[in-house]
């Protein structure tokens, strides 16, 4: 995570959070202080990996598939479906697809990008242009202040404005009290950082109007929308009403080779198109990336409700230890995080002897939390524990707390 974004008031508030759990010392003497740079994650190392791979189940998501296996399925399918080769993007098949999920979420029209990262900026530069304000409002965890290496500023001069705390999604009382006036808004639905934590309804529904009533741009940096679905109750369209336009992933949880869709109205999406050329994005084949999404999404997005019942379920069994604390509860998607109180080096030598005894592989990794001594992992309920009752899932995950 950047340093820089990380003000006194977010560590406080996440120490606030933790307060009152084992996690945390007791004496008043020991009370936690700001680490300088909290670490990610460290990278896998190939050894890791393998180790991954070799696991029957696993904690985060989807069990990695052999690449070759994954290739033939797909040229299998586009042999079956009859389709053509495309050239730059245009044949009836990607643009019959980009009319499906512009439809799907309630929009006029669509435009497919090689990544999500070019799909938000071109969206975000399209609506600076447009209104000739650059300010760009942020939640402090979004993919534009962490990921993507301030491509919004250095690529396209615009002046990102944090305007909440890490601990909770951005509401409407935001976007009123900015220290800027914001010409977009770009909202992640849901937050990834937060174990996939949503705005009610209502909340969702203020932040819209609010927007509207100001003049802000509202964009939807949905790399994560799909899973948002069964906590609201409602359509996607009904999620997406309100949003100038949405970013959609088809790698994250749809397990596509690639890609994305940005939707919006049809001025929006044609000046869109024109910005994916100018950014290197229109490839002379497209076709295997929205064949991918395209035989994957349906039975993706059929499993997800059953998932997210289970992902409230595990984490409401993991939360009943009091050596770890869940966030958030319940789980409103099919993710959420665990806090621990340890060394995320040992806790990853513990989840790799797990893997090689239990063929289960719990997480990724562990990363340091803001508060010293706490580290947090993500986990993700997908095709990957398919075969596996709950309590053997939760007595796996426990015995990362038990010394080897």
């Amino acid at each position: 995570m950047n340093p820089r974004h990380l003000s006194r008031g977010e560590f406080l508030s996440l120490t606030s959070l933790l307060a009152g759990s084992s996690l945390l010392p007791r004496r008043a003497d020991a009370a936690p202080k700001p680490t300088a740079k909290p670490a990610p994650p460290p990278p896998e190392p190939p050894q890791g990996d393998s180790l991954r791979r070799s696991c029957r189940a696993t904690f985060t998501g989807s069990t990695p598939e052999d690449a070759g296996t994954e290739l033939i399925r797909l040229g299998e399918w586009i042999r079956d479906q009859g389709l053509p080769s495309d050239a730059y993007g245009q044949s009836a098949f990607i643009q019959g697809f980009e009319q499906k999920i512009a439809e799907r979420l309630g929009f006029e029209a669509g435009c497919f990008m090689p990544t999500g990262t070019m799909g938000q900026l071109i969206a975000l530069r399209i609506y600076a242009d447009e209104g000739g304000t650059r300010t760009v409002g942020l939640h402090p965890s979004s993919h534009h202040v962490l990921h993507e290496s301030d491509s919004h500023t250095v690529l396209h001069g615009l002046q990102p404005v944090v305007l909440c705390p890490w601990t909770r999604p951005v509401l409407a009382d935001d976007v009123r009290n900015a220290r800027e006036r914001l010409g977009t808004l770009s909202v992640e639905l849901p937050v990834r950082w937060l174990g996939g934590q949503l705005q009610t309804w209502e909340q969702l529904e203020e932040l819209k109007r609010t927007c509207r009533e100001r003049g802000v741009k509202l964009h939807m940096d949905g790399a994560r929308l799909w899973e948002s679905q069964p906590f609201y109750g409602r359509s996607y369209a009904d999620i997406c009403r309100g949003f100038d336009s949405v970013y959609v992933s088809f790698y994250k949880r749809v397990g596509a080779l690639g890609g994305a869709m940005v939707v919006g109205s049809k001025d929006f999406i044609r000046t869109a198109r024109m910005w994916r050329h100018r950014h290197g994005g229109n490839l002379f084949q497209l076709l295997p990336y929205v064949a991918s999404a395209a035989m994957k999404l349906d039975t993706a997005l059929e499993r997800l409700p059953q998932q997210v019942r289970r992902a409230k379920a595990l984490s409401e069994a993991l939360a009943a230890d009091s050596r770890l604390v869940v966030l958030p509860r319940p789980a409103q998607t099919n993710m959420f995080r665990v806090f621990l109180r340890g060394d995320a080096a040992e806790f990853s030598r513990r989840r790799d002897r797990i893997a090689r005894e239990d063929s289960l592989w719990l997480t990724h990794g562990f990363g340091q939390t803001r508060v010293p001594g706490v580290v947090d992992t993500e986990l993700q309920v997908g095709e990957g524990l398919a075969g596996l009752e709950d309590a053997q899932v939760v007595r796996a995950f426990l015995r990362l707390l038990d010394p080897a």
